[in-house]
């Protein structure tokens, strides 16, 4: 396989807790430090199925590919993409075809250290990293690397998997999201996954609220939908609903309650350029 990776790395601070690095906690992982561990422990206080809810994202992600990669898409591309955890975006995808090419994007320094991971698949073939952030999408498109990968007259899988909440109102999410549907082929789709506290009781939306919104921006799923109302996109059904909801045939049983959740997917199918 042909990979590559590109970048100008910022020093790695430990001493802050950083997203990927507290997801990777969550997951079981293992490239964390004890700042992110700290930061999830104080979130796990409040919201004690915090756990199952990054399982659950994360089965998201493995379902949406499967789905996207059944339906003819051989080119994705993941934004957010955090730090590996096996299977990862490149290998699902190959799995249905050798050929298919992903180009990972993440803005951790972290992700960047581990990059080979994501850069070894089927040689048949090609991924490629790109340190580079979701808030300037245009600079993202314009990377000559990008190119090199993806080939934008032909359907991608635009995966904004657990990001979105990290950009808040003040950074126009949905201009972000416009952006890049704006780039895609027609036949496209783009998947996306988004922390909410709707599905929770009173009590303890009153407990987690102050907590979750200094770390992310909760939206509730007519929020999340709001942000795909781009001409071009056709939300696929069953539309805004938990994660634990979208394809629950090919998810492991028994399927939690959506109260045990606090995670909205969305996936929809890119039209036509307008007129």
């Amino acid at each position: 396989m042909s990979g590559q990776q590109a970048g100008n790395s910022s020093p790695i601070d430990t001493t802050v807790a950083h997203p990927a690095r507290r997801y990777d906690y969550l997951l079981g992982g293992k490239d964390n430090f004890e700042a992110d561990r700290e930061s999830a422990r104080r979130i796990e206080e409040q919201m004690p199925t915090i756990r199952l809810t990054a399982q659950e994202n994360r089965w998201f992600l493995h379902r949406a590919v499967r789905f996207l990669a059944e339906r003819g898409i051989r080119q994705f591309l993941d934004i957010g993409t955090g730090i590996p955890t096996s299977p990862n975006t490149h290998q699902i995808a190959q799995e249905a075809d050798p050929t298919a090419r992903i180009v990972y994007v993440d803005n951790d320094p972290l992700v960047l250290v581990h990059a080979r991971a994501l850069l070894t698949g089927d040689p048949r073939g090609r991924t490629a990293y790109l340190e580079a952030d979701l808030r300037d999408p245009q600079k993202i498109l314009d990377r000559p690397e990008f190119a090199e990968v993806l080939n934008l007259a032909e359907p991608v899988g635009l995966l904004l998997v657990a990001v979105l909440h990290f950009i808040r109102d003040d950074d126009n999410p949905k201009q972000i999201i416009d952006t890049l549907v704006d780039a895609l082929p027609e036949g496209s789709f783009v998947a996306a996954t988004h922390v909410t506290l709707e599905y929770m009781s009173p009590e303890q939306f009153a407990a987690v609220r102050a907590t979750a919104e200094r770390q992310t921006a909760a939206r509730s799923g007519a929020e999340l939908a709001a942000l795909f109302t781009h001409p071009r996109l056709q939300l696929v059904e069953p539309g805004a609903q938990s994660v634990a909801r979208w394809w629950p045939e090919g998810a492991p049983q028994p399927r939690p309650p959506v109260e045990q959740v606090a995670c909205n997917g969305i996936l929809a199918q890119v039209g036509p350029p307008t007129r």
